[in-house]
């Protein structure tokens, strides 16, 4: 453990390195210091942290800048998040106060709302699905063979998709089907429903269509939309204003990183009532994102579940600041996502 002055000390070489992005000498901390330290203690002091790897130089002359050892200490045990400003918790609430017709364009707005807020990439996971029923199933004729199908579930997610039907297959058959998957299927949790298509159901419609593989493609495609993960990105190319990256084929890597599913929920992790700071190579895929810093946090929705809202940036980022608007940003979006809830609940 470090003592009291050499905390301090630390904690203004972060804040100062974090704003300005200039290595950090003794005079500017003298200054900066909330107590009168002479020049000589503090570079002594900086000595002792930079021989426990807290600190280091950028070149022999140079001022110290934070180790990532250095930025995990501070955030650990000095960091203190900055209270948000009134205007910014206004903007969130205008920003997720529009008319919106589905969960996931409240989820996809909040990432874009977070990333203008903070200049970084961010990420948002709609509430966990594991509870979501299924509530309803239509299909809608639309004229030259053209059929929608819609999939609706209990927390007001819809989701649909067009076909084509052919000519041997009258509007009675599809009726028949639609009434198969209501009465068995409707009320029941997604992934019950997903087992209940592979195992049930196909001997069910045979009854009605000579060849139902099609239908339930459809049916299943639909469903698994439904029933899957959602992630969204705001600020995309941000990485190239805050990246260190000059490397096209790596920035290329950390693109197609963002239009995986499975790649960004092990970047993520699993959620925590905590919000969570990962520095550098603690990030999955830590080769391509060490030069990094990923803030997580949890945002709950009662019954519904929780979801997921992320921010990926430098190292050199502003984390009592960061991590002020994520908390503050977790606990409009769950206010707004339980808002939109209860007319589904009622």
């Amino acid at each position: 453990m470090l003592t009291d002055r050499q905390e301090m000390i630390l904690r203004a070489i972060v804040r100062d390195y974090t704003n300005n992005g200039v290595p950090v000498g003794s005079k500017a901390l003298v200054e900066q210091l909330p107590v009168h330290i002479s020049s000589a203690t503090i570079r002594n002091e900086m000595a002792v942290l930079e021989s426990v790897d807290l600190i280091r130089k950028t070149h022999s002359s140079s001022g110290r800048i934070p180790s990532m050892r250095g930025y995990r200490y501070y955030v650990d045990h000095l960091v203190r998040p900055d209270v948000v400003k009134d205007n910014d918790v206004d903007l969130i609430k205008t920003s997720l106060g529009g008319d919106f017709q589905k969960i996931d364009e409240i989820v996809a707005q909040s990432a874009t709302i977070l990333s203008d807020l903070t200049s970084y990439t961010t990420f948002t996971l709609k509430p966990e699905l594991k509870n979501s029923r299924l509530s309803g199933f239509r299909l809608v004729p639309l004229g030259n063979r053209q059929v929608m199908a819609i999939l609706v579930t209990d927390n007001g997610d819809v989701e649909n998709q067009t076909f084509s039907v052919t000519h041997n297959v009258t509007s009675e058959q599809l009726e028949a089907v639609v009434r198969i998957i209501n009465d068995q299927l409707v009320g029941l949790p997604l992934e019950d429903v997903v087992e209940k298509l592979k195992l049930q159901i196909p001997a069910e419609v045979t009854r009605y269509m000579q060849k139902p593989e099609g239908f339930l493609r459809i049916f299943g495609d639909v469903l698994t939309r439904a029933s899957q993960e959602r992630f969204y990105v705001g600020g995309r190319m941000n990485v190239l204003d805050f990246s260190e990256q000059t490397d096209i084929d790596t920035l290329r890597s950390i693109y197609s990183l963002m239009d995986h599913t499975d790649d960004i929920a092990e970047v993520l992790g699993e959620p925590s009532n905590q919000i969570q700071v990962k520095i550098g190579d603690e990030i999955s895929n830590s080769d391509l994102l060490k030069n990094y810093s990923l803030i997580t946090a949890t945002y709950d929705v009662d019954a519904h579940g929780k979801g997921i809202i992320a921010l990926l940036g430098p190292t050199r980022m502003p984390y009592s600041k960061m991590i002020g608007l994520i908390g503050a940003f977790r606990n409009e979006l769950a206010s707004k996502l339980i808002e939109y809830y209860r007319h589904f609940d009622e």
